[in-house]
């Protein structure tokens, strides 16, 4: 399997990048293409046996100045241009790049383009949660939704928990402002019938409604949500994590006993923080390009790369995307564009 690696992409491009695909080639067995410019690439791989590592040129760069929605298709020569083609173009299985979300999502959608039939891309991160965490779809892709829009969302996370998180009957939520079937607004009213006669018809498991407050408690596998909503949720959340994580830190450094105290919770704190860790958790797959596209954290060092890329791999061997194809006329339920 051929993994291709943005390079230049990051807060900490090109070093961490190509650190964490070495890592990729050596603990995966994976080949890896890192697309960027040249001379700098090949500097970060002096010493390193090049067996199963190719370099491909691209000159220019994508930066966060750049406009996304426009970036992709005046810098064709980016490093994430040129990644986004050679997968399109079968010259490897997947993608990953820890550059812009927004063009990383608009170039995914114009060069690799999505599966046909579905109507729009979603950023579906895994979070955790009391149980084994769950995927929130979309976080932020898709500000303006229909009902049509959430439904397939569910079906896709719904084959993304099946395939790749390992859950024989991925439990389905809607995100709303209360459990009850009468909340929220026209979309969700609307989505709510939509995902309640999908689960009558065997294709998914819709639980019901879920609110922000309780899904992190476990319940629920796939979170269904507009991506404005969704968006500040987990914005909300890695907030809320790093305020908590902030004050148990300055706790423990406290006092004596406090540090003594710190000493003994060490390993159980360290458990919990594994859980949100960039460096473990990997990237968030774009779900309904026709390719596996993983989008990296932005500040992601060498072992969230090399997390990402596992990702990756796990995403290109489930055949998750197959199950959208084959599925993909019970997911549509109107002809517009």
């Amino acid at each position: 399997m051929r993994i291709i690696v943005d390079a230049m992409g990051g807060d900490n491009a090109p070093e961490a990048i190509v650190k964490g695909a070495v890592f990729a080639r050596d603990r995966l067995g994976v080949e890896i293409t890192l697309v960027g410019q040249q001379k700098a690439v090949e500097d970060c791989l002096e010493g390193v046996d090049l067996k199963g590592i190719e370099i491909v040129n691209a000159d220019e760069i994508i930066t966060m100045e750049d406009d996304p929605s426009t970036a992709v298709r005046r810098k064709k020569n980016s490093s994430m241009a040129v990644a986004l083609n050679l997968v399109k173009d079968g010259k490897g299985d997947a993608v990953v790049s820890a550059g812009s979300t927004g063009a990383l999502l608009t170039g995914a959608t114009l060069l690799v383009k999505r599966v046909k039939g579905v109507r729009r891309a979603a950023m579906a991160p895994v979070l955790p949660s009391a149980e084994n965490g769950f995927m929130l779809i979309d976080c932020g892709a898709n500000a303006e939704c229909t009902p049509e829009y959430l439904l397939q969302f569910a079906y896709m996370g719904s084959f993304y928990a099946k395939r790749l998180m390992n859950i024989e009957k991925p439990r389905v939520g809607l995100l709303n402002i209360g459990a009850e079937e009468t909340k929220g607004g026209e979309l969700q009213h609307e989505t709510f019938k939509l995902l309640k006669k999908a689960d009558a018809d065997g294709r998914i498991n819709f639980v019901g409604n879920v609110e922000a407050s309780t899904m992190f408690a476990g319940g629920v596998d796939v979170v269904v949500a507009d991506g404005f909503s969704g968006n500040i949720v987990i914005k909300t959340a890695e907030g809320v994590a790093k305020w908590i994580f902030g004050g148990i830190k300055g706790a423990m450094t406290k006092s004596t006993k406090n540090k003594l105290a710190a000493a003994v919770l060490k390993k159980d704190i360290k458990g919990v923080a594994k859980a949100i860790d960039s460096d473990e958790v990997g990237g968030t797959p774009l779900l309904g390009i026709s390719k596996p596209v993983i989008k990296a954290h932005g500040s992601s060092g060498d072992e969230a790369i090399f997390a990402a890329i596992r990702q990756a791999k796990a995403f290109a061997e489930s055949g998750m995307i197959n199950d959208i194809i084959e599925n993909v006329e019970y997911m549509r339920i109107s002809e517009e564009a």
